[in-house]
């Protein structure tokens, strides 16, 4: 119980760090994060006003921050409602973070990085990258916003579906709450949602 507490923490506070923000300031001199519509400190705004370095250092620190405390934690044998715990716990500090005015980001990057973490167990990993690309190039759901939204609903299914580790399903349950909370209560303007299925163009 002890060791699950002090991961837990240790997931929350290393999902605190905003990468965006830092790496921003050291490449570019500024916050890139402010200069984006939707202000939201992920991979895609430091690549996107931050440029190349920037972004691909905010996306390894990001999948790293959810990787290494659901990698270390699962090293022993892990307690299934710890292991839920310790999986959401990163991408919860991603976007409610204690150092930044709990004002974070969406958490899809530190999402798969906690994912990463559970390695060699590859099912909720492959899982959550098959339902991004089906509906990215299959039932093709734009914009981004309502990709994302439908992508954690379906995958948040498949794991309890399709995953026979209740940890893992549990620990992605918890991680979809926050990050579709995140999405509805974004102030970054909300498209009309458009389905299309790629064959049919």
């Amino acid at each position: 119980m002890g060791r699950t507490v002090v991961f837990t923490v240790l997931g929350y506070l290393s999902g605190s760090l905003l990468f965006a923000r830092y790496w921003g300031k050291w490449c570019r001199g500024r916050n890139v994060v402010e200069e984006s519509p939707d202000q939201n400190p992920g991979t895609f705004n430091a690549f996107q006003y931050g440029g190349f370095v920037c972004g691909t250092l905010t996306l390894c620190g990001d999948l790293l921050k959810g990787f290494l405390p659901v990698f270390l934690y699962c090293r022993e044998r892990p307690w299934e409602l710890g292991l839920a715990l310790v999986l959401a716990a990163p991408v919860w500090g991603h976007v409610l973070p204690l150092y930044h005015g709990f004002r974070g980001g969406k958490g899809v990057a530190v999402t798969f990085g906690c994912l990463l973490g559970l390695l060699p167990k590859r099912r909720p990993l492959l899982l959550l990258a098959f339902v991004f690309l089906f509906f990215s190039l299959v039932v093709k759901i734009t914009p981004n916003y309502h990709r994302t939204l439908a992508a954690y609903v379906a995958a948040a299914l498949g794991m309890v579906l399709f995953v026979p580790d209740p940890g893992v399903a549990l620990g992605f349950g918890l991680i979809s709450v926050v990050v579709i909370g995140k999405l509805l209560h974004s102030t970054e303007r909300k498209e009309s949602c458009k389905v299309e299925i790629v064959w049919k163009r």
